[in-house]
C-alpha cells in the first residue's frame, strides 16, 4: 500500500533533506514522506550520533527517514557523511543561520549552501528546492545578501531549482501570548499599521515545498508563498489574543526612532566592543521586522502589495493562537520568547 497523498511517481525517489531539525524541516520530511519519497536527513553534529537508538530517541519527529550526522560547513564531510556517494533525485534544503549575524548568515546561508551546492553538482543531482525568506526584497542586512547572494549561485548552476520565499511563520508571531497572559500589555511598534503579513503554518508550508519537486509549474522559478486568508497588521494580532483570552485590550507603543537609537549605540560601542556589533545587526532585524511588511513588492509602486502575494494550505494564524491558548498546540519559542 501507497503512504497516503503518494504517487508512483515518487515512490522510491531519494531525497536529501538539510535542516531537518528546524520545524519547517520537519514538516517538510513529513510532507516528503506523505508523498512517498525515500528521505535522508543531514544534520548538523558528530557522526559518532549515527547510533539507530539514540537517533529514534533524540529526532522522533523524523521517524520514517534515514538521518545522517556532518558537518555542513565541511565540503569533505558533506561528500562522506551526507552524501556518501550515493544518488540523491532532489536536495531540499531548509537550512538557515541561527542568530542573522553576518558571521553566522554567510556562514550557513551562504557557503554551507554553497558547498551543498557544488556536492549535489559533482554526483549529479538535478535538482534542488531552496527555503529562502520573501524579506530578500529589500537586501539591507547580512543575512538578506548571503541568502540572495546563494539563490544567485543556484540559478546560475544549471540545476532545475525551486527558490521558496515564504512570508511570516506562526512561531515568529507567537512570542507575546505568553506576555498577554500574565497581564502584560500587547507590543506595537509605531501605530501596530506599519506592516502587515499573511501568516503560514509550517504543516503548509512543508507541504508547498515537497509540491515543488515534481510541479513543473514551480521549476525554475523564485516563489512568495503566504498563508490563507487577509494580510494581517500587528494590532490585529494582538487584538485577537486579548480576545481569545477574554481580557480587554491594553497596548504599548514602541517608537521606530528608539530602536534607531538603540541600534546608533550599539554601532558606536562597536568599534569597542565586537559584541557590540552583533548586537547592532540582531537590532537593525528586529527594526526591519518592525517596519517591513512580508508581503511581496510591488515592481511598480514599490509597495508590499498583499493581492499580489499567493496564498496556500488551510491553517490560519488566529486558530493557531486559539489552540496555544487552549493547550491544544505547544509552541518552542527559543529567540522569539524575546517579549516575554
Amino acid at each position: 500500500m501507497l503512504p497516503p497523498n503518494s504517487s508512483l511517481n515518487s515512490l522510491g525517489r531519494r531525497v536529501l533533506l538539510f535542516g531537518a531539525t528546524g520545524t519547517i524541516g520537519q514538516a517538510t520530511a513529513q510532507a516528503l514522506l506523505q508523498q512517498g519519497f525515500t528521505v535522508t536527513c543531514f544534520i548538523r553534529g558528530p557522526k559518532e550520533q549515527n547510533d539507530v537508538g539514540k537517533r529514534s530517541a533524540t529526532y522522533p519527529f523524523l521517524e520514517g527517514t534515514q538521518i545522517r550526522f556532518g558537518d555542513v560547513t565541511n565540503p569533505a564531510s558533506l561528500l562522506k557523511d551526507g552524501f556518501c556517494g550515493e544518488h540523491f533525485d532532489v536536495i531540499v534544503s531548509c537550512l538557515a543561520s541561527r542568530t542573522g549575524a553576518p558571521k553566522d548568515a554567510w556562514k550557513i546561508d551562504y557557503q554551507a549552501h554553497v558547498n551543498i551546492l557544488e556536492c549535489a553538482k559533482k554526483l549529479a543531482v538535478k535538482q534542488m528546492i531552496l527555503l529562502s525568506a520573501i524579506c530578500v526584497q529589500r537586501p539591507i542586512l547580512a543575512f538578506q545578501q548571503a541568502k540572495l547572494a546563494f539563490e544567485k549561485n543556484l540559478i546560475d548552476s544549471g540545476l532545475n531549482y525551486s527558490i521558496v520565499r515564504p512570508t511570516a511563520f506562526f512561531k515568529s508571531l507567537s512570542g507575546q501570548i505568553k506576555r498577554v497572559q500574565n497581564g502584560k500589555s500587547f507590543l506595537l511598534f509605531g501605530d501596530g499599521q506599519l506592516t502587515a503579513c499573511k501568516p503560514i503554518s509550517d504543516q503548509d508550508l512543508g507541504i508547498f515545498i515537497a509540491s515543488c519537486i515534481d510541479d513543473s509549474t514551480k521549476h525554475d522559478q523564485i516563489l512568495p508563498i503566504g498563508g490563507p486568508g487577509e494580510a494581517i497588521t500587528p494590532l490585529q494580532q494582538g487584538k485577537k489574543i486579548f480576545e481569545l483570552l477574554g481580557k480587554s485590550p491594553k497596548f504599548s507603543k514602541v517608537p521606530v526612532g528608539l530602536m534607531d537609537c538603540i541600534i546608533a549605540t550599539l554601532s558606536l560601542l562597536g568599534w569597542m566592543i565586537p559584541a557590540c556589533k552583533d548586537k547592532a545587526e540582531l537590532a537593525r532585524i528586529g527594526r526591519y521586522y518592525a517596519t517591513e511588511s512580508m508581503l511581496v513588492l510591488n515592481p511598480l509602486t514599490q509597495q508590499y502589495d498583499a493581492t499580489l502575494t499567493p496564498s496556500t494550505g488551510t491553517q490560519t494564524l488566529f486558530a493557531y493562537y486559539e489552540a496555544l491558548i487552549t493547550g491544544t498546540a505547544s509552541v518552542d519559542l527559543r529567540e522569539h520568547s524575546v517579549f516575554n
